[in-house]
């Protein structure tokens, strides 16, 4: 089965390709603000949406030839998704899809570009060609793309710390994984990850907790920094190589636990869970988003597509940890938090309360 799949490496930039790269950053970003703002001013002034292109703005701004032309279509291609999401969802009456907003000046940057008749290309495993820049760039092959595999596009992204990485989007043959016959269900918690149906729990690492103390006094010592002074940046970089740090373990985490629990299981059930509304408590917040529930049900989402599982989710509001798993009472005591384990008023079964959620979890699809 054909599947889109990225890889992605740490690349080794020229200072002069650095400066190709800033440039492309700089012209994708200005093509996007200024297309934007047409479409507003034409909007208001006809009621109807604009359609521009970039074409249309490299006469007046002549700086726009000097990058790669694909990078540029990409952030037109980017904008008028955006733009006809809004005004999708506004008319079916979801006000949660924001309006495309103005790129702002930051130092991480990306942009993305295609491949057409091998202008992206792997030479000698050690370089990788992109569009309009004239030399190859170093790039560091820590795995290989499997032979015969076409590569659609790629996107080089400059991180908040400095590095750059290529994502090389490929088209790539996924073989199904052999069926199974084992089920389980997941009940995403903070004090712990997941638990399951199957009596097996998954600890929550915390990262971002772990080296929380380290980033309060980075924080604190940029405070007292002359802001856009040498030592400003110089801190504001090893703040950033923190939260990257925070990230590629997350992540690591992340992936492999998803991928052990599509190896071991035929149907995978999971809850809904809607993230936004639940950052709103401040208390939870930081520690719902070290948890990234969403990341993790979207692996879910992807591998079992790949590897042929079933993943079924529940209905946002399906109360499974309110709900005796045995006779099904609705215990609406449960709603708090702090209840981590109560007894059935009907039917005097015991419950944990992340346990009996897995169970009914179980009982979905």
């Amino acid at each position: 089965m054909l599947k889109n799949k990225a890889y992605k490496y740490r690349i080794y930039p020229t200072e002069e390709q650095k400066v190709f790269f800033a440039k492309t950053f700089g012209s994708v970003r200005f093509i996007y603000n200024v297309m934007l703002h047409d479409k507003i001013k034409h909007y208001e002034a006809h009621g109807e949406m604009l359609y521009n292109t970039p074409a249309q703005y490299k006469k007046e701004h002549a700086f726009l030839k000097e990058v790669d032309s694909l990078a540029l279509a990409n952030a037109q291609l980017n904008l008028e998704k955006a733009y006809k999401n809004f005004f999708r969802e506004l008319k079916k009456g979801n006000k949660d899809q924001g309006f495309p907003k103005f790129r702002k000046k930051s130092y991480a940057q990306s942009y993305t570009t295609n491949n057409q008749n091998g202008t992206v290309s792997l030479v000698d495993n050690k370089y990788l060609n992109i569009p309009k820049l004239k030399t190859l760039v170093r790039i560091k092959l820590h795995r290989q793309i499997p032979a015969n595999t076409e590569i659609k596009s790629v996107t080089v992204e400059r991180t908040s710390s400095g590095k750059f990485y290529a994502s090389i989007l490929v088209i790539e043959s996924i073989l199904p994984l052999e069926p199974l016959s084992t089920k389980v269900a997941i009940d995403l918690g903070l004090k712990t990850f997941a638990t399951l149906s199957n009596s097996d729990s998954i600890p929550n690492p915390k990262y971002l907790r772990q080296r929380e103390d380290r980033l309060k006094r980075l924080q604190r010592a940029l405070s007292r920094k002359v802001k856009g002074s040498k030592n400003y940046y110089k801190n504001k970089r090893l703040i950033a190589i923190q939260h990257e740090k925070i990230s590629n373990q997350r992540k690591d985490f992340l992936h492999k636990r998803s991928k052990e629990l599509i190896n071991k299981n035929q149907v995978i059930n999971i809850e809904s869970i809607k993230v936004k509304n639940m950052i709103k408590n401040h208390k939870l917040a930081k520690s719902i988003a070290d948890a990234s529930w969403s990341i993790f049900t979207e692996m879910l989402t992807y591998k079992s597509d790949w590897y042929g599982r079933t993943l079924n989710k529940a209905d946002a509001y399906y109360a499974s940890s309110q709900l005796c798993h045995v006779c099904n009472y609705k215990n609406i005591e449960v709603k708090d938090l702090a209840v981590r384990k109560w007894t059935c008023p009907q039917c005097s079964s015991y419950h944990d309360r992340d346990d009996n959620a897995s169970q009914n979890l179980l009982k979905i699809g």
